[in-house]
């Protein structure tokens, strides 16, 4: 199959999921389709590896920000450290030592795909790192209203403190740099697509 059709696929399956999972939980059917978001992110994992033909470097790239963000995330669920205390809850599928597996994949997804858009604004590796931190935490503050509506995770006493963004931005840049050490060419539209389709989703429960 060419890249083009590939990428058609793609596109329609993203935007499939995207607007089923909105629609079905306005409609009052958040029991049915919050408890599968871990599928949906891992659609979204397979469609990227797709696009590159499941590339070995890739793979192996995305295994330092799936690792970070799980050690990371062990650490703030733990020990309070980095992001604050917080922990997270069912509706993310099954947890290694309090963390969901998933999450790890989310760090990785959100990292190609910012790194992707990044790289389409500067082309020095810390630049594009520090931009693309900063499309992940800005994201993430947006994430951070329905999570604990979604039982995906709550800060404690349900206030976000800023320990979180700043550790998400310093965690993101670090992971971005080690990955764009590897990875040098990255699939634009596939991510663009992914990384809106996640913003809104979340854009949408912000406001209703």
């Amino acid at each position: 199959m060419n890249s083009n059709r590939k990428l058609i696929i793609s596109i329609f399956i993203i935007w499939l999921f995207n607007i089923s999972g909105i629609t079905g939980i306005l409609l009052g059917y958040q029991d049915w389709f919050l408890p599968v978001t871990w599928f949906n992110l891992l659609i979204y994992l397979f469609l990227i590896l797709w696009n590159t033909n499941f590339s070995k470097t890739l793979i192996l790239a995305l295994f330092i920000p799936f690792g970070v963000g799980m050690v990371t995330e062990f650490l703030g669920v733990n020990y309070g450290l980095i992001f604050g205390n917080y922990t997270y809850g069912e509706n993310l599928g099954l947890k290694v030592l309090g963390v969901p597996w998933i999450i790890g994949a989310n760090w990785a997804i959100l990292t190609y795909c910012s790194a992707a858009l990044s790289r389409k604004l500067h082309h020095n590796s810390v630049v594009c790192a520090v931009l693309g931190a900063i499309l992940m935490v800005a994201l993430d503050v947006i994430i951070e209203v329905s999570a604990p509506r979604f039982d995906f995770w709550e800060f404690e006493n349900g206030i976000v403190p800023l320990q979180n963004y700043i550790g998400w931005f310093f965690t993101a840049f670090l992971v971005h740099i080690l990955l764009q050490k590897i990875i040098k060419v990255f699939s634009f539209k596939i991510s663009l697509h992914i990384f809106i389709a996640i913003l809104v989703f979340f854009t949408v429960f912000l406001i209703v």
